[in-house]
């Protein structure tokens, strides 16, 4: 299993490389120049020149991505051109907000859609599983900017519970949670219902309902446990998407995520900031699929067994 963790580690360095690649490429094609945004107002051109040397730009881009990539290996992400200040230690005061929306968003959006899911498979072709897919549909096609709007507009400045944005405590949490946890919790309800109807028509289910085992205990006890693999892979793949897709719900409500960080750094060509931001990104999500692969392992003894075999 240890040798099966560090080889799905290893395999980050890959993916690092080809995300800080296409980053690198992508900031030098788009136009203008990170000079107009830094020089002063009436600067000379001695003086634009002076900025550019400073920065590295003369040298060629492939000079600069491989000066970029040796600094990384010993822990350097550079300096944002326009802060000045250190690119990991910008990214670091960051990542708990948005660590604090993703987990309490996924944490949402599973708590709603896990007995939604059930529940429209134990209802199949009744109103209650066409009303629950409802929602579903409803949850996908929401933006999830118009969501956040709306509920600043009904629970803020309407009934006054919750502040309309900022990063605070629990309080000012709630809103931006709900407006990503219900875009995520579609998808998951969708998966729960897939999975579980798999598995109600299996024979072992008819068995412990012959037995006379109590329903509640057939279908969390036996069906949800061996519905859970699919559903995990996607509860993994909304956290990972809520670490680096929740700029919009970030801008809405003035939360100081790494999304906005990452979009702000972009409009600015700020390019070793958005280089290290999206590096970090990639780092956290490779390390929650290992978690979600090491999750199964915990779930399904059949996959325990095969990465001792593996490792």
């Amino acid at each position: 299993m240890i040798r099966y963790i560090i080889k799905r580690l290893l395999l980050m360095i890959p993916a690092i490389l080809a995300t800080s690649l296409i980053i690198f490429v992508a900031m030098n094609m788009t136009g203008g120049d990170p000079v107009d945004s830094l020089a002063p107002e009436n600067a000379t051109e001695e003086q634009i020149e002076e900025i550019r040397e400073e920065l590295g730009l003369n040298d060629p881009l492939l000079v600069r991505y491989i000066k970029y990539m040796g600094g990384m290996l010993h822990g350097d992400l550079g300096v944002s051109y326009v802060t000045k200040k250190d690119v990991f230690a910008t990214f670091a005061e960051r990542l708990p907000a948005t660590l604090k929306l993703a987990c309490s968003s996924v944490f949402v959006a599973t708590l709603v859609a896990l007995p939604l899911g059930i529940y429209t498979a134990i209802h199949q072709n009744t109103w209650k599983d066409t009303g629950g897919m409802i929602f579903a549909l409803f949850g996908v096609s929401m933006p999830n900017f118009w969501l956040g709007l709306m509920l600043i507009l009904f629970f803020s400045l309407g009934l006054g519970w919750f502040p309309s944005g900022g990063y605070g405590g629990l309080r000012n949490l709630i809103l931006p949670a709900v407006t990503v946890g219900l875009g995520f919790a579609a998808l998951i309800t969708r998966t729960t219902r897939s999975a579980m109807l798999d598995v109600v028509r299996q024979d072992y289910m008819t068995t412990a309902r012959a037995k006379g085992v109590p329903e509640k205990k057939v279908i969390f006890g036996h069906g949800l446990k061996n519905a859970l693999i699919p559903i995990i892979t996607v509860i993994g793949m909304q956290l990972s998407n809520a670490l680096t897709g929740s700029v919009l719900a970030e801008t809405v409500f003035s939360w100081p995520g790494v999304g906005r960080l990452i979009v702000d750094s972009i409009s600015k060509r700020d390019t070793p900031m958005v280089t290290g931001s999206i590096i970090m990104c990639c780092i956290l999500v490779c390390i929650v699929n290992v978690a979600v692969d090491l999750i199964y392992a915990f779930f399904d003894p059949r996959i325990k067994a095969q990465y001792a075999k593996k490792g």
